[in-house]
């Protein structure tokens, strides 16, 4: 074969991969698919969880749990089938909707379930029963049977199995739940041991009974709390552009002044130590007491001196990470600055926690009663312990219930990642942009849309990275709490060590997913590609990274503090103001919760765009320069930066050519000397050569 051919051909290769890898880091108009077989795999996964709903439907699952069965499989308001082997199965239970418990009260604090026979009833008694006599006429009144279907009504008062059959005297009032058709006690006193099981730090039912009241009597303040949470959250997502400079010197200030101020105080104790010791030995013969004191000054001077060189290390450490990073947290600055100015003009963007947490509300709602479904679906067997029927899934459709657990972590990334694409979509929408005036209608809605139609499969690929690492994590974290106590202190540390690690994969992975999203948003690459492109880009700005995340974080943590602790104020003047309430700490721990939560969950909005804008500017700065051509994409505040930059660039090279003239000079004095002193034998016709002008030697002296 030619090899003139070959080398062309070898040389178009080169050309189409260097235009292939050659990429346009702004929004594309043409966009494609990307990573579709991943979101026809997401796709059948969520046909498999829909399927498991469909099996509970129609193997009854569903019916069993919504209009309750009894202990002898059959279920209440329907005809049903004959079980083999069970007693009592296949009984018409048209007229009988309701399910009504012998003894309520007898739970098993274990599995947190009522251990008790269940009958399939027509009313529940809305009045205390005492005695068997008024079971009897509660039945022939009402056509109520509360006894076991074999024994008849009329003759409850004399048969020798009403004490095993019959309901527990006295009978407690009930009323049937709204949906589930359970005939409930309208006291739940029976329930306070059930209730000190599961909050395990009430010891007093009393203390219970004040707590609720107080939840129940303060519940209009509570919202109202809850709502001021809400506001100060959005409210200070917009003004934080203005305090960030303040607040990150302060913070930056005061971590360097308590270092330096902390490890002062540690070696003033260790130097006050050695000097003049400190006598707190108790009485005891001399010899005795003089041993003691040594030994305990030598291990409190030992350890004072390990605390003080400790917190030394820490403080040379800190101090030169703020050395060199002193230039970068002007940038995080810069960036809350922008950030701020992001949500003025995309103010859809404070919606994107109410339509997540939307989602996931719905979602986990959908969860929860698919696994109750599983939980009354399968095969009938009857317990051995108890007696009772129970539905059990055998065989391969055990396994459902993990298919369904693994779709509990991976639907709700899913989400997440969608939150996270959505939010990176519209914000290099907004970067790129040079015209502000000139953005579209609505960045997210326009994002939303890019997301389904285009890039669905990144974000169930990048999700299915994160389920992978989270499931073993807490499968590993289950062990550690079913061996807690059993366990010997090499398997506890190795499970401990374990779950930290995943702990701390996971997180790194979730902030690689998160520019990876945002390299898909601007480049429309596939998820491998983008998380590659976005790495390349980390790691050349690993310092700016550093200090971003460092002091960023740290800031936002601050912000949620600031709002829990305003809006706990609020509530402590609220909740005092109100004489009434008796006990008003739980109210005041809801409100605290629920604001942290509320806060977090906005200030994560506002930490995704931080970081968005981040890798936006690190990729402008890399492939635009600001000439003409090369014009930067970036805000106003972030070309300050830029310029200031360069300003301390240039005089730092100014400098360093200063440094190399006077060493240049300052070496070429050094043949003047020499030619001087051999001048008083010079050669014919000799060329000395100083500072680029020639001087002609010849035979007679030249001074």
């Amino acid at each position: 074969m030619d090899p003139k051919r070959l080398s062309s051909s070898s040389q178009q290769q080169v050309m189409l991969r260097k235009k292939r890898t050659k990429r346009e880091w702004r929004p594309l108009e043409d966009r494609s698919c990307t990573d579709l077989p991943w979101f026809l795999l997401f796709t059948v996964f969520c046909v498999g969880m829909g399927s498991i709903c469909g099996f509970t439907i129609v193997t009854g699952g569903a019916a069993r749990l919504v209009f309750g069965y009894d202990s002898y499989g059959n279920t209440c308001g329907q005809r049903n089938e004959l079980i083999e082997g069970v007693r009592l199965s296949g009984l018409d239970h048209t007229d009988r909707k309701f399910v009504f418990f012998l003894d309520p009260c007898n739970i098993d604090i274990v599995q947190r379930k009522i251990k008790s026979v269940a009958l399939c009833v027509s009313l529940c008694p809305a009045e205390e029963l005492q005695t068997y006599q008024d079971l009897k006429r509660f039945a022939m009144v009402n056509g109520s049977e509360l006894c076991s279907y074999e024994l008849a009504a009329h003759k409850y008062p004399g048969l020798p199995e009403r004490i095993d059959k019959c309901p527990k005297l006295p009978v407690p009032p009930s009323k049937p739940l709204p949906v589930f058709n359970r005939c409930t006690p309208v006291d739940v006193s029976c329930y306070a041991k059930f209730a000190e099981a599961v909050v395990t730090f009430v010891g007093d039912s009393s203390v219970l009974h004040r707590l609720i009241a107080g939840v129940a009597a303060s519940k209009e303040i509570i919202i109202g709390l809850c709502v001021l949470a809400l506001a100060l959250s959005m409210i200070l997502m917009v003004i934080i552009r203005y305090i960030s400079a303040v607040l990150v010197w302060i913070l930056t200030s005061l971590v360097v002044l308590g270092s330096l101020a902390g490890t002062g105080v540690l070696w003033w104790l260790y130097i006050d130590h050695r000097l003049y010791g400190n006598d707190t030995s108790p009485k005891l013969p001399k010899e005795a007491k003089e041993e003691m004191k040594a030994e305990l000054s030598a291990d409190s001077g030992q350890a004072l001196l390990v605390y003080a060189v400790s917190a030394s290390v820490f403080t040379i450490i800190l101090l030169l990470l703020m050395l060199f990073m002193r230039k970068r947290v002007a940038l995080t600055i810069a960036l809350f600055h922008v950030a701020g100015k992001v949500f003025i003009h995309l103010p859809l963007l404070t919606l994107q926690p109410f339509v997540t947490f939307l989602a996931l509300l719905l979602f986990w709602i959908y969860w929860i009663l698919v696994l109750l479904f599983l939980g009354t679906s399968g095969n009938p067997e009857q317990n051995e312990e108890t007696g009772l029927t129970e539905f059990r899934l055998t065989g391969p459709l055990q396994y459902l219930t993990w298919y369904h657990a693994v779709g509990l972590v991976w639907i709700s990334e899913f989400i997440l990642a969608c939150q996270q694409m959505t939010v990176a979509g519209a914000v290099v929408t907004y970067y790129f942009t040079r015209d502000k005036n000139r953005l579209p209608v609505t960045p997210i809605l326009s994002s939303v849309l890019r997301l389904v139609r285009y890039h669905l499969g990144t974000v169930a690929k990048g999700s299915f990275i994160i389920t992978l690492v989270k499931i073993p994590r807490l499968i590993l974290m289950y062990i550690h709490n079913q061996l807690k106590g059993r366990e010997n202190v090499c398997a506890r540390l190795l499970l401990k060590t374990c779950i930290c690690c995943l702990w701390c994969l996971e997180k790194c992975l979730n902030y690689l997913n998160q520019n990876a999203y945002a390299a898909t948003a601007i480049n429309s690459t596939s998820f491998c590609t983008s998380a590659r492109d976005a790495f390349v880009i980390l790691v050349e700005n690993a310092l700016r990274v550093a200090t971003i995340n460092a002091i960023g974080d740290f800031v936002l943590f601050l912000a949620k503090i600031l709002i829990m602790t305003s809006t706990a104020f609020a509530g402590v003047l609220l909740l005092n103001y109100q004489r009434d309430y008796t006990e008003w700490l739980l109210p005041l721990i809801i409100v605290c919760l629920f604001s942290f939560l509320v806060a977090h969950c906005f200030l994560s909005i506002f930490e995704i765009v931080v970081d968005v804008l981040f890798l936006c500017f690190a990729i402008d700065t890399k492939y635009n320069d600001g000439t003409p051509g090369k014009e930067f994409f970036m805000d106003k505040a972030l070309m300050e930066f830029v310029e200031s930059s360069r300003r301390l660039g240039r005089a730092a090279e100014r400098g360093r050519s200063r440094v190399k003239e006077a060493v240049s000079e300052g070496a070429e004095m050094k043949p003047m000397k020499y030619v001087h002193l051999r001048a008083t034998a010079p050669k014919p016709s000799q060329i000395l050569t100083l500072r680029g002008v020639e001087l002609q030697v010849g035979k007679k002296l030249i001074g």
